[in-house]
């Protein structure tokens, strides 16, 4: 019996054991599972193979191309099943586009991706635009419905520049919350994300910082920061990026600083932290004003 007793703690530790040790992957999110579709999409292009893109697409997907030419505007229709043979027809230099972007919006069984992108035929830089595409989920996962391209020769990005990047993406942060934008500034904050502001009790996660700030939100601007310098640093992979910045605000010149970190949805906020800046000359006064306030609330 006791030896019974003893197989049976000896099994029930080393069940619990494992159990503790046995890590299930989180399930990809909706935006990452639209993200693969269309990186799937752009694989099969640079690999020429064709029969790999249909299962991408629905049956009733369309495509079309927005330009202009002699100034005069252009739509071109195009043809999934085309598509298809001209991108698995032998041919020497590799079809490659590149994407520099993406900004994807889903709304239950809809999805919107905005990229940013330019093609090059083997080495050579043919054109740039932007691509739309609209997703629908149904019984096969997300499809693609439609694909609907600008094309120009213009201004067209070669290489990334990932200072430019994230000037830009912190810049439209800021804008997103002057124009009350809340599904921009939100959706530019990972879930962890942790938002430090200039009060002691300040310190929220995004979902948290969204309840709070919803009120603000529902006005024409939540608040207005215009950054008037900031300085990028980036880890040696590329895949952090952390920025200190000056703000002019209501409040004076503010301090902010940040941590970003590069998905395949593009950059978003890890940390942000905001402060006030008081002046050495003044700061006892500060302390006194502010020691008088606690005093206030006992």
């Amino acid at each position: 019996m006791k030896h019974l007793l003893l197989c049976c703690l000896i099994m029930s530790s080393t069940i619990l054991w494992a159990q503790k040790t046995i890590e299930v992957a989180p399930l990809p999110s909706e935006e990452e599972q639209v993200i693969k579709v269309i990186d799937k999409l752009f694989d099969s292009m640079r690999a020429g193979d064709g029969k790999a893109l249909k299962g991408l697409f629905r049956e009733d997907a369309t495509m079309k191309t927005v330009r202009k030419i002699d100034n005069k505007l252009s739509i071109l229709e195009g043809n999934v099943e085309d598509f298809m043979k001209v991108v698995s027809e032998p041919h020497d230099k590799v079809f490659d586009e590149k994407i520099w972007s993406y900004d994807v919006r889903i709304d239950g069984a809809l999805a919107t991706v905005w990229t940013d992108y330019t093609f090059f035929l083997g080495d050579e830089m043919r054109h740039c635009g932007i691509n739309t595409f609209q997703l629908i989920k149904g019984r096969k996962g997300w499809q693609i419905m439609d694909i609907t391209d600008t094309r120009r020769k213009e201004k067209c990005i070669t290489e990334s520049d990932p200072e430019k990047e994230v000037n830009e993406f912190v810049d439209a942060w800021h804008k997103a919350a002057a124009t009350a934008d809340g599904t921009t500034f939100f959706r530019s904050m990972d879930k962890d994300c942790i938002y430090i502001g200039t009060d002691a009790s300040e310190r929220w996660e995004r979902d948290e910082m969204q309840k709070w700030a919803k009120p603000y939100f529902q006005k024409d601007s939540a608040w207005d920061f215009t950054a008037t310098k900031r300085d990028v640093y980036f880890s040696d992979d590329g895949v952090y990026a952390w920025f200190e910045e000056s703000l002019d605000t209501w409040m004076g010149v503010c301090r902010g600083s940040g941590v970003l970190k590069k998905t395949k949805n593009g950059w978003k906020f890890k940390h942000y932290h905001l402060s006030v800046t008081v002046p050495n000359d003044v700061v006892k006064d500060f302390i006194s004003l502010v020691s008088k306030y606690e005093e206030g609330k006992k």
